[in-house]
């Protein structure tokens, strides 16, 4: 097999780490969507079990389906530091919006780097790069939004729409949170199907290129 067959072969044995690192997003995303509570209290804790269990299934994936040992190195570290900050962020749910911000922020701009330069590593050389460098993308516009929500921000609903309510930093923090999990856990399905049906391709492609028949070579 050539070099390039040989990493779409490593590739695609990666495919379930995509679909199990998707669960826990999109109970995240699911969580706050259905949750009319958008308390930091809620968000801190959805986001920490969710990222807490999300880093233990980076961790454990990478380190049975990842073969490059500088990427499963990278994403081992990611795994652990997602896990960590999960336990923070439950422990001091009770923080109110400058916990939330502190924890989110810095959970997504390490996490976001991490995956981005893994990304970089083996853009040359794998569809993996591609879609790493993608997800880390995401995650660092999920700090970028984070920074730029004022801690104080408040607004009464109402106008034509005839809303009643009002709108907090909380509502749009949780609510941030929330669609960051349900985008990246779509991608990431995604991501995990592809993987499969591209291993599928590699062993039909690898069947006809073989150049042995019922175990015997040809003369």
């Amino acid at each position: 097999m050539t070099a390039l067959q040989l990493d779409a072969a490593s590739d695609a044995r990666y495919w379930p780490v995509p679909l199990l690192r998707a669960v826990p997003l999109l109970v995240l995303g699911m969580v706050i969507t259905f949750v009319n509570n958008h308390s930091t209290d809620i968000g801190l804790l959805t986001f920490g079990l969710t990222t807490a269990v999300a880093g233990m299934v980076l961790m454990y994936g990478s380190r049975r389906w990842l073969d490059d040992s500088g990427s499963r190195t990278l994403a081992m570290v990611q795994g652990a530091f997602g896990f960590v900050m999960g336990v923070v962020a439950i422990l001091f749910r009770g923080g109110g919006v400058p916990t939330l911000v502190a924890v989110v922020t810095f959970w997504a701009l390490v996490s976001g780097v991490l995956e981005l330069v893994s990304g970089l590593r083996r853009r040359r050389r794998s569809a993996l790069g591609r879609d790493w460098m993608i997800v880390g993308a995401i995650t660092l516009i999920l700090a970028i939004a984070y920074l730029v929500v004022p801690a104080d921000y408040s607004k009464e609903l109402g106008g034509i729409e005839k809303i009643h309510g009002t709108l907090t930093s909380s509502t749009i923090l949780v609510g941030l949170v929330g669609a960051y999990g349900a985008l990246v856990g779509v991608f990431l399905v995604i991501q995990g199907l592809s993987l499969r049906w591209q291993g599928t391709d590699a062993s039909v492609a690898e069947a006809t290129t073989d150049p042995t028949i019922d175990g015997a070579h040809r003369p």
